[in-house]
């Protein structure tokens, strides 16, 4: 992928291909000035509204990340700027999975969808869109705490158990948010999917690792607040960026709660407004309670009950022997010992082996194509484990090269056959190959025969980490780099052009303060020819309020918009608090903030 755009950024730069497969060109002309004017109109929005209540650097914060109020923002400065604080970001179409999208925080790159909310849905969207996470995440990467929180939070995040449940969830709410966003959407379909995801996610079951880890982020990086219960301010992206719900969460009908591990057991529906909200005094405390949680998950724990989990993901997982060797595939199967100690390990299908991330050459998918297995344990009457034995201890064992052995573990597994291959890594020995090989378990069942093959045989006393996903992604996944030449042209009828002509002669005047006479007309023509719009009329006014000009077409917008309001409730509350923004303007505080 010769032309993958790293905009000049240290930290694009360093993604692996698994995920720059997700990336795909902003293509900054495809945003329409009715696009600009609602990204404007919501920024507007939020900085008159969250001057207030915001942790501290929300103004400074925009400006650090390359933001303004005046115009959506474009990759290549948010880069520029982002780059200065040792981070990145990157465009994505839509949903992408919730594993890829913590990786990207490990990896410190902001992900931002590509597209902007219509102006239909200015005032929440659950489909991820510019606004959300420019608006929302960006001003506050600035805090050092803040940024280091998010960054540890996408390494633990993508370590973290899934359950099959999960998965079906995860596909189910990307099929329904295409199906919602297409343009010739079939109703029938959409119900469908609806009722789809609801029995999913009315049916989930024990909440896995990941489903936690998911309350932990949405109660901290979407809705959190931060200082004392009394007088908290908000850090939350989810709460930065919906204009409505920032404004209600403060009153006290939402319950405001310290911030611990305690947190772990409120659930959130994405669908309503948050009954209770939690509070933090300290972005420190955000990775104290992380590391809690950390703690018991199957990354750091490994045993038993950490395969038991990579069982139950059915989807692919990494196991890690004692030795360093990792082992990935979709597990299917384990041998437990007496004392609840892993005695085996299964795998089916598409399974490869690797040390430290990387795959060992010639141990890919494509050799282990059939899955992989392997006793886990130590030799019977051994005193250390098998993998600190020197090649000089092993040869005094009778484990040598082209030589006929016999391995009993303590577990009763017996391994026959001739020696073929040693593969040792840092001092470790990881795998020993067997020609002719017999594998089976203490009451005699058959592990392996010989007419299977090879018998690839890992080496490790314990099973010492569990984690999501395969160890070496770039070698594992199928990767569809996806073209930065893609683009979304939509074509818009002649009336919708007209009215992106009127919004963009509008921005022109303003900007420009010259033209201010033809405003009159623009006005009449919105009257005619464009009723359904109320933002454009906005605009007008708000140029000729702040000029002080034009007195009698003032008045008469003034009635316009309040005779709109009154008669179209989806529109009320946007037009007030627009005309309260024209009154009580924020412009002058910009600058000095």
């Amino acid at each position: 992928m010769s032309h993958f755009n790293d905009f000049n950024n240290a930290q694009v730069a360093k993604l692996p291909n698994h995920l720059k497969q997700f990336i795909v060109a902003q293509n900054y002309e495809k945003y329409t000035p009715i696009d600009q004017a609602v990204w404007r109109y919501v920024m507007r929005q939020n900085y008159s509204y969250l001057k207030n209540v915001a942790y501290y650097p929300y103004i400074k914060g925009l400006q650090r990340a390359g933001l303004s109020i005046e115009h959506i923002p474009d990759l290549q400065t948010m880069n520029d700027n982002l780059g200065k604080i040792g981070w990145g970001a990157v465009t994505v179409d839509g949903f992408i999975p919730p594993a890829a999208f913590m990786e990207y925080q490990a990896y410190r790159v902001l992900v931002i969808a590509a597209d902007i909310r219509q102006i239909n849905h200015i005032e929440y969207t659950p489909a991820p869109d510019i606004i959300h996470e420019s608006a929302g995440h960006a001003p506050i990467i600035a805090d050092t705490d803040y940024n280091n929180y998010l960054s540890y939070f996408g390494s633990i995040g993508a370590k973290a158990m899934f359950s099959a449940k999960d998965f079906e969830l995860y596909e189910a709410i990307r099929k329904l948010s295409i199906l919602k966003e297409a343009i010739d959407a079939d109703e029938f379909q959409i119900a469908k999917a609806e009722k789809e995801l609801r029995y999913i996610s009315e049916n989930m079951g024990e909440p896995s690792e990941m489903a936690l880890l998911g309350r932990l982020h949405w109660w901290t990086v979407e809705y959190g607040l931060i200082g004392t219960l009394e007088n908290p301010k908000i850090y939350g992206a989810g709460l930065l960026s919906s204009i409505g719900e920032s404004a209600t969460c403060m009153q006290n009908d939402v319950e405001k709660l310290w911030y611990n591990i305690d947190t772990i057991n409120y659930a959130y529906d994405i669908t309503k407004p948050q009954p209770q909200l939690f509070v933090t005094e300290t972005f420190q405390n955000l990775i104290d309670v992380l590391e809690t949680f950390a703690n018991t998950m199957a990354f750091r724990k490994g045993g038993t009950e950490s395969i038991m989990k990579a069982i139950a993901c059915k989807n692919v997982a990494t196991a890690v022997y004692s030795s360093g060797l990792q082992v990935s595939g979709v597990f299917t199967d384990i041998g437990v010992g007496t004392k609840d100690e892993v005695t085996f390990i299964k795998t089916t299908g598409p399974s490869a082996l690797a040390f430290k991330g990387k795959q060992l050459v010639g141990h890919g998918k494509d050799y282990h194509a059939d899955g992989f297995s392997s006793p886990v344990g130590r030799l019977k009457d051994a005193v250390k484990s098998l993998e600190d034995y020197s090649i000089a201890e092993l040869q005094a064992l009778g484990i040598i090269t082209g030589e006929k052995t016999e391995l009993l573990f303590e577990s009763g597994i017996k391994v026959t056959g001739m020696v073929k291959d040693i593969i040792t890594e840092s001092n470790k020995l990881l795998l020993i190959a067997f020609k002719d090989c017999t594998v089976t378990e203490r009451n005699g069942n058959i592990l392996f025969k010989p007419e299977w093959g090879i018998y690839d045989m890992a080496i490790g006393e314990t099973i010492i980490s569990v984690f999501n996903g395969a160890a070496d992604k770039d070698a594992y996944e199928e990767i569809t780099l996806i073209s930065n030449e893609k683009t979304h042209q939509i074509t818009y009828d002649d009336k919708t052009l007209k009215l992106h002509d009127l919004y963009q002669t509008v921005r022109e005047i303003r900007e420009s303060g010259e033209g201010l006479d033809k405003l009159a007309e623009i006005f009449a023509q919105l009257k005619s020819n464009h009723r359904q719009d109320w933002l454009c009329a906005l605009e007008i006014l708000e140029i000729i309020y702040h000029k002080k000009i034009y007195h009698q077409l003032e008045k008469e917008i003034q009635v316009y918009l309040e005779i709109k309001a009154g008669r179209e409730l989806d529109h009320t509350k946007l037009i007030s608090d627009g005309l309260h923004v024209i009154k009580n303007p924020v412009s002058q505080l910009i600058v000095g903030d």
